[in-house]
Formats: structure tokens, C-alpha cells, sequence
């Protein structure tokens, strides 16, 4: 056979480099997903955080008025993989009894998270680097072999968040992690582990990264060049700041008011230390961003900052903890940058963490309406398409854990939460279990509660006047408007998928019918099906 000419090798050489460049250019867009661990946005979460708002917000959109479908790690990570409302997922708490990260979970949720149906029909590799659930790597929930579906690359921390002295599942294979501030400090490996995918990953297809730091979270160990960062901050003294809760669930009522000194400062401490392990958050973010422009992906890539739920420090004279119906405990940070998205732009539209999975499905070109997510896409949003028709409430709910059903006085903290916080305060109970309607919709802002209790108690707040939550309104709130949202709760208590759509009482759309009340009225709605 005659050899091929220098001419024809050429050509063939240079339509494979086009066919190529063709193939990367018309790539679909990539996605990023960082989600860090406790972190509030009320009390400022966002502060230290300098890099990450000028990297991320300052060139996209943050989102004002996002919230998570349950203030507790394992029931929200849920909510954000599934894009489905706890009563939907039944990831109830932190627990395997919880159904966190349960065989029952692995068998009828896991395979249908945002990230295996990318996988699976969507053509994107996958990594994960971090926090996944809390029970995660348990014997009893297949061990650190168990690698979820849908990932492809998988690094994932063995139960709670931890700076050091950790394990990891490292593809199904364990892998120690001692004290090393170089080789071990949970963040910044966290980091390196990402940019070493960004370097070596597949470049014919489109990535989706999900990168769960263990920041802020307690055990609050920063690293070592931070350890005198932020020593003259303390936790905000804002109006709720070390007041009785009054009016407020029993739970919020008997907490010690004032707060002892050894209180208030284990908070300071607390919150001083919280900010700065996010310092290391804030380089991982600048890495990532500055890694995806050296690889020439930055262009063609999503950025997600998000929290899995905020946080208190003092608030109504609960020292530190989540697990509450207020803003500080519910309301998280959400700042997107990418395609298509206009720089230094902020949005108010009622946006909650299901949302997540829907939009990153929408971004890859998948059919959302295939999925029953209960969460909206967010790309109407992101596009600032003209006229969008949106949300104007949203679910929280939340089921308390305690000692024991018999005892509501909260001697100790209960299964999942393993420290005395300050002077023993109760954070958390069997009956702290409500559910909750947030309503944003032109000048109406209003939150409705319930709690399943003997107490049948309700708590309203409108939080335009009162944007600390101090005074429930629920007695004094007109019956009219205290039905209605007790009806729009029982229809969110209930939704799946674009049920949860609906319109809310204040969209011009909704239409009360008063023969869906309980014959009995809104202070006597049975919550939550029962699950156990």
C-alpha cells in the first residue's frame, strides 16, 4: 500500500483537531455545587466570605430570600439530592431511625438523585468530595463500600462533619485521615482532591462536581494560619439576642433567660470560630474558580454556594444549635454564577433547596417534568426570563428527636445530638415536630406554624413589621387569614411533585375552598403522617 502523502495527513490531522474542538465547544455546561455545613446567612454568615461573594456574586446572581425544606443536615442533604420535601424522601433526622442514609433510603431514594439521573442519561461524570449524610459509611448501612449511584468519583467523609481524625470512603475503600495540618486538614483536601479532577478529568464530557465542606461546623477547628483571625467578634446582639421567648412553643419558653456567662461566652467562642473555618471555605472557592479558568472550563460552568441549613447563636437565649422554625435556623445563603447569567444581580423571588435538583437537571437539557421533584427550576430566575410565573410559598417541616415520648422536659439532648450544649439548655425534643408555611409575596411576609403536640400550638409571625420574630400574632391575626393558611399548609403537607406548584394564598390564582378545613379549625390540624 502507497504511503499517505504529507498533504493528506495533514488535512486528516487537522479535521480530527476541528471534530474535536467541535466536540468540546458544543459541550454542555458544566456544574459546580458547593455546599458547606451549618452555615446561617441571618447573622452573617456570609462575612468572611470575601473571595467567594467577589468570585461568585459579584459575577452572578444572589438570591435574597432561600430557604431549606428542614433545618438539620440530613433531612436537608436529602431535600437537595432528591429535590423533594422531607414527607417525600422520610429522611426525618440524623439517624439511621431517622432513615438518614438507611438501607430503606438506599433502595427507593438514591437511585433517582439529581446525580444519577446525570450520570445515567445525561452523559456527565460525576465527582463528590466531602460530607454526604451523616450516617454515611455505617455497618449497618453497607459500610464504606457502599457507593451510592450515579458518582463516578467518590470521596466521601464517614458520618459527621470532622477537621481531622476522619475516615474517608475513597471509591468503596477506606482511606485514615490523621492530625496533619498539610495532609489532613478536611477543607483544604478537599480542595486538592478538586483540582486534581479538574486536571486529569474526562474532557470530551460535561462534569458535575459536588464539593460539602465540613465548615462551619462543630467541632469549629480552623486551620492553624486562621486561629487568630476575627478575636474581637462576638455574636450579634440583635434584637432577639438573649431575650425570653414569649408567646413562643414550650420549648423556646424554657430556655435560661438571661443566659449565664459561661453561656454567652461559649457562644462567642462558638461563633468566632465558626467564621474562621470558613476562611478555608473561601480559598477552596477561589481555587476552584481559578482552576476552572486555567482548564478553559470557567466559561462553560455553573457555580452553586449554598448552606444545608443555618444556625443560632443566642437567639431567644438558645445558646447554639439549628433545629428552630426562625429565620436564622431556615434561611440559607444561594449565590450562582455561569452562562448566561448577568453579573451583580440579586433576586427575591421565595427559592427553598429543592430547587437545586431540578435546576441542575434543566441546565443538562433533562425532561424535569420525568422526575416528581417537588423543587421549581431555577433557571427562569437565572435567565431573568420576563413575566415568570413563580412560587409565593413554601414548606419547612421538621420532626424533633428527644429522649424519650414520656419525658418532654429534655434532660438531655436526645439521639443524634451528642453534646451538652451550655448549661445543658434543651435544643431539641420529640416535640419540637411542626411544619410551617413561609409566604413571600409582594408586601406580604408571613410565616405560619404548627406544632404537633399536646399543646395544639400555632405560632404567625409577619415579618415585615417584625423581622426578628419576636411577637407571635397567631391570637390576634384574623381568623380569615389563619384558615387560609392552615388550609395552604394541609396542601403542602400532602404535595408531590408539581402539586407542590400551586398557588399560595397570596398569588392571585389561589382559591380557598372552606370545605377542605378540619371541621374543628386551624389550631387542631393533625401534622405529619405518622412514621413511626
Amino acid at each position: 500500500m502507497a504511503a499517505l502523502s504529507p498533504t493528506y495527513t495533514a488535512l486528516t490531522l487537522l479535521l480530527l483537531y476541528v471534530a474535536a474542538f467541535t466536540l468540546v465547544s458544543s459541550k454542555k455546561p458544566n456544574v459546580v455545587l458547593i455546599l458547606t455545613d451549618d452555615q446561617d446567612v441571618v447573622l452573617g454568615g456570609m462575612t468572611p466570605l470575601k473571595k467567594t461573594r467577589k468570585l461568585v456574586g459579584d459575577l452572578g446572581i444572589t438570591f435574597t430570600n432561600v430557604y431549606v425544606a428542614s433545618p438539620l443536615c440530613c433531612p436537608s442533604r436529602s431535600s437537595i439530592l432528591t429535590g423533594k420535601y422531607p414527607h417525600n424522601h422520610r429522611v426525618f433526622n440524623n439517624t439511621l431511625e431517622g432513615n438518614c442514609s438507611s438501607i430503606a433510603w438506599q433502595k427507593t431514594q438514591e437511585p433517582n438523585t439529581f446525580p444519577a439521573i446525570l450520570h445515567n442519561h445525561c452523559g456527565y461524570r460525576t465527582f463528590f468530595a466531602g460530607k454526604y449524610l451523616n450516617e454515611y459509611g455505617s455497618k449497618s448501612a453497607g459500610g464504606v463500600e457502599h457507593v451510592p449511584p450515579g458518582w463516578d468519583y467518590w470521596h466521601a467523609l464517614v458520618q459527621n462533619s470532622k477537621y481531622y481524625n476522619y475516615s474517608l470512603s475513597v471509591n468503596g475503600k477506606l482511606q485514615h485521615h490523621g492530625q496533619n495540618y498539610s495532609q489532613d486538614y478536611l477543607t483544604d483536601l478537599l480542595s486538592n482532591i478538586s483540582l486534581d479532577f479538574l486536571d486529569y478529568r474526562p474532557k470530551y464530557a460535561p462534569f458535575f462536581m459536588m464539593i460539602s465542606t465540613p465548615a462551619p461546623h462543630s467541632p469549629w477547628t480552623p486551620a492553624p494560619q486562621y486561629e487568630k483571625s476575627f478575636l474581637n467578634v462576638k455574636a450579634p446582639r440583635n434584637t432577639n439576642f438573649n431575650i425570653h421567648g414569649k408567646d413562643k412553643h414550650w420549648l423556646i419558653r424554657q430556655a435560661k433567660t438571661p443566659m449565664a456567662n459561661s453561656s454567652i461566652n461559649f457562644l462567642d467562642n462558638a461563633f468566632r470560630k465558626r467564621w474562621q473555618t470558613l476562611l478555608s471555605v473561601d480559598d477552596l472557592v477561589e481555587k476552584v474558580v481559578k482552576k476552572l479558568d486555567a482548564v478553559k472550563e470557567l466559561d462553560n460552568t455553573y457555580i452553586f454556594f449554598t448552606s444545608d441549613n443555618g444556625y443560632h447563636t443566642g437567639q431567644f437565649s438558645l445558646p447554639i444549635d439549628k433545629r428552630q422554625l426562625y429565620e436564622f435556623d431556615i434561611k440559607v445563603p444561594l449565590l450562582v454564577r455561569g452562562p448566561g447569567i448577568k453579573s451583580n444581580t440579586s433576586n427575591k423571588m421565595l427559592v427553598a433547596n429543592i430547587d437545586l435538583a431540578p435546576t441542575i437537571l434543566d441546565i443538562a437539557g433533562y425532561d424535569i417534568n420525568k422526575t416528581r421533584m417537588d423543587g421549581m427550576s431555577l433557571m427562569p430566575l437565572l435567565n431573568k426570563v420576563a413575566n415568570v410565573t413563580w412560587r409565593t410559598d413554601l414548606l419547612v417541616e421538621y420532626q424533633g428527636e428527644g429522649q424519650n415520648k414520656s419525658d418532654p422536659t429534655c434532660p438531655l439532648l436526645g439521639p443524634g445530638v451528642t453534646d451538652c450544649f451550655p448549661d445543658c439548655v434543651c435544643e431539641d425534643a420529640y416535640n419540637n415536630t411542626y411544619a410551617c408555611v413561609r409566604t413571600i409575596a409582594g408586601s406580604t411576609d408571613l410565616q405560619y406554624c404548627e406544632f404537633d403536640d399536646n399543646e395544639v400550638f400555632v405560632e404567625v409571625y409577619n415579618l415585615t413589621s417584625d423581622p426578628h420574630q419576636i411577637k407571635n400574632i397567631a391570637k390576634s391575626i384574623d381568623q380569615e387569614i389563619l384558615e387560609k393558611m392552615n388550609h395552604r399548609l394541609m396542601m403542602l403537607q400532602s404535595c408531590s411533585g408539581s402539586t407542590c406548584h400551586t398557588p399560595g394564598v397570596y398569588d392571585p390564582r389561589y382559591r380557598f375552598d372552606p370545605r377542605l378545613m378540619f371541621h374543628h379549625g386551624p389550631t387542631a390540624t393533625k401534622l405529619f403522617h405518622k412514621i413511626v
